[in-house]
């Protein structure tokens, strides 16, 4: 059977979500409304968005990622790149646009390469969403949190975030895509 949560959001919070995000200038702008949503109902926290850069030809074999956003720059700077080999999780996230939710310490261990780092920042808890076009993940919008699991609500409102990120970040990745496939092969 399932579970069905209601998600209610303070006004504070519909009035960025529904009247400051739509008159966003830009990007960062845009993403920085979320943020301020996020960090409000969330609390601390890190936000990253990163888009998935991969060849086509290389889909098999692993993933390409390149940092969009970052809530925390200093730690997780905007155009860094992961290499991620094809693991369940990139399975899960980026071959079959699923959701992935990972609690505690050893999830982040099992699960990425930079997990020292978060659990230094105070972070035990991530949630990736795949934001996708054309039944294809073009990015994942990535809420890492301080608590070690996530309450049903939470998710949700993570999803709502990553929704209305959606057309922002689908219109900064076609660019990044296009400039990243007039690269010469390496």
């Amino acid at each position: 059977m399932r579970q069905e949560y209601a998600l209610c959001l303070p006004p504070a919070a519909c009035v960025a979500l529904f009247q400051e995000l739509p008159r966003a200038p830009d990007l960062n702008a845009a993403l920085c409304i979320l943020e301020q949503v996020r960090q409000s109902l969330l609390g601390d926290g890190l936000l990253t968005i990163n888009v998935n850069v991969t060849p086509d030809r290389a889909e098999d074999e692993a993933v390409e990622l390149q940092r969009l956003w970052s809530s925390k720059p200093g730690a997780y700077p905007v155009g860094g790149r992961k290499h991620k080999p094809m693991t369940p999780w990139a399975r899960q996230l980026l071959r079959r646009g699923e959701i992935f939710v990972g609690e505690g310490d050893a999830t982040l261990a099992e699960v990425f390469d930079d997990h020292a780092q978060m659990t230094s920042m105070g972070l035990h808890a991530i949630v990736n969403v795949p934001l996708l076009a054309g039944g294809r993940c073009v990015a994942t919008f990535n809420v890492t949190g301080s608590r070690s699991q996530w309450q049903p609500h939470e998710v949700m409102l993570t999803r709502l975030l990553a929704a209305l990120a959606t057309p922002w970040v689908l219109q900064s990745a076609a660019g990044i895509q296009r400039a990243n496939a007039a690269l010469p092969l390496a």
